[in-house]
């Protein structure tokens, strides 16, 4: 919804698509690490694999991610009636076919269906990893979730992996508080009802241990500094451009607390895809909830419309 809602710096036309699951149908010349008929994953987490980043093992921190991509003396991936077309971020998964760099994909389990699987490459990754990885979230913690769409549900699944309690949900619509509950959540509030700052100081007593933000607006995020207790933490993970908040500087450095933004959940792409993976088989996180409608390729803007229903979740094209 942000790449159809923004302009994030993408030259059109372009293709794009940013959850991609499939079949590898064949490789480079150079290409070590899969082989034709390999069940994959795709990502946005560009890596090079040689930077200080990544060799620490932070490739979400790569430094240089423009290594999987053409360089401008490179014949382009893609190019209609002669001109050149972008592949939106590296994958273009709007498509029967897409051209992936190798480092963009991890191998999967054969057995785990592709709807579910393509969930994980982007929201799974963000989402979950927001509260495993990034904030390492331990059991009996107190978790607050600001807006239950596709990414929250995955930060749900999270939550309940790390045993955090409570788990606390907010949204404006009923709908996905309601799904919220299915997933996990201990507490639910709606927030055009009640001060969703002082309904978490109620649940909590003392405030949240963590806070993760969906939402992406500065407002929003200012209430959830002030729903943090001692040594909380805010993480930001939601994208609206152009927003801002204010922070109180006195509030941080006596409450000691944290803003942190998050990236694609600190993920290590063939770690985590195939960790979750692990997971949804053997029934511990919820996916096949996640998925509201199955469509065609040529009904993607049909699909972009559905998701302004608060009831759709998650919109995934399975015909090509």
């Amino acid at each position: 919804m942000s790449v159809a809602n923004y302009d994030l710096g993408y030259p059109v036309p372009a293709v794009f698509g940013h959850e991609v699951a499939g079949v590898v149908t064949g490789i480079g010349s150079e290409v070590v690490d899969f082989a034709v008929g390999d069940h994959v994953v795709g990502s946005l987490i560009q890596y090079c694999g040689r930077c200080a980043n990544c060799l620490a093992g932070r490739s979400y921190r790569c430094l240089h991610p423009e290594a999987t991509l053409r360089t401008p003396e490179e014949p382009p991936r893609l190019r209609r009636e002669g001109a050149d077309v972008t592949q939106g971020f590296g994958l273009g998964g709007f498509a029967q076919q897409a051209l992936v760099h190798s480092n963009q994909l991890v191998k999967i389990d054969d057995r785990m269906p592709f709807p579910q699987a393509a969930l994980l490459g982007c929201g799974g990754l963000t989402g979950t990893g927001a509260v495993l990885n990034t904030a390492q979230v331990r059991p009996g913690q107190s978790v607050v979730i600001v807006g239950a769409g596709g990414v929250g549900l995955h930060a749900i699944n999270g939550a309940v992996i790390a045993g955090a309690s409570p788990i606390i949900v907010v949204d404006i619509a009923d709908v996905k508080l309601e799904k919220a509950k299915t997933f996990g959540a201990s507490h639910v509030v709606n927030s055009t009802r009640a001060d969703p700052v002082a309904a978490v100081k109620e649940i909590t007593g003392t405030g949240a241990d963590h806070v993760f933000d969906f939402v992406g607006i500065g407002s929003v995020q200012e209430q959830g500094i002030a729903m943090l207790t001692n040594g909380g933490e805010l993480y930001v993970i939601g994208v609206t451009p152009g927003q801002s908040m204010t922070v109180d500087g006195y509030d941080l450095l006596q409450g000691q607390k944290k803003i942190t933004g998050v990236y694609m959940g600190s993920g290590t792409l063939r770690q985590d895809v195939p960790a979750y993976v692990d997971m949804y088989l053997a029934g511990k996180i919820h996916l096949d909830e996640l998925i509201s409608k199955e469509i065609s390729l040529d009904e993607v803007t049909e699909g972009y419309e559905s998701l302004k229903d608060p009831a759709v979740t998650r919109v995934v094209i399975t015909t090509f």
